[in-house]
Order: structure tokens, then sequence, then C-alpha cells
């Protein structure tokens, strides 16, 4: 499964989303980050249709959507999404 996530140098809550998705992904396996800026990769955010950062955008490995979330989430809802992802495997 892969985190993705969309962030923007103004962002302070993007920090602290960063912080949660680096704690969670120790605890799932096989999971991987990956980080782009809206800034850095406009293409990139416009495609994803981000409208707001910080974005979490989860996908299972089949690389479908499971969970997007804007905001900072807790570890129990990075989590959780990540079981239901396991669940599509």
């Amino acid at each position: 499964m892969r985190f993705e996530l969309y962030t923007s140098s103004f962002c302070g809550a993007c920090a602290q989303t960063r912080a949660i998705l680096s704690r969670a992904l120790p605890l799932v396996p096989g999971a991987r980050m990956s980080e782009h800026s809206v800034e850095s990769e406009p293409d990139r955010a416009e495609a994803a249709r981000i409208v707001a950062t910080p974005t979490v955008i989860l996908r299972s490995a089949d690389g479908a959507e499971v969970l997007r979330a804007t905001g900072v989430p807790t570890i129990d809802q990075v989590l959780s999404a990540a079981v239901r992802a396991l669940d599509r495997q």
C-alpha cells in the first residue's frame, strides 16, 4: 500500500501529518509513503484533484484509492485506513 502526502511550503499542518505518517508506516507491513509538493508538482496535484493541504491519499496494492483525507489525521485513523487497504488485497 502507498500513502501519498500532498503538501505546500506554507502549511504547518503538513509537518504534523508527515510526523503522523512517519509513526504509522513502520506499523504497516509493506507500506510506503511518497510526498508531493503542490508548488513543485502542480500538474500531479491537479491530476489528483488536490484542493487543500495537507491531503493524504491511501492506495491499496492494486492502486485503488482507499482513503482521501485533508487535515491532520490521527494515528488511529491512519491505521484503520491501512486495515481497510489490507482487506482489499
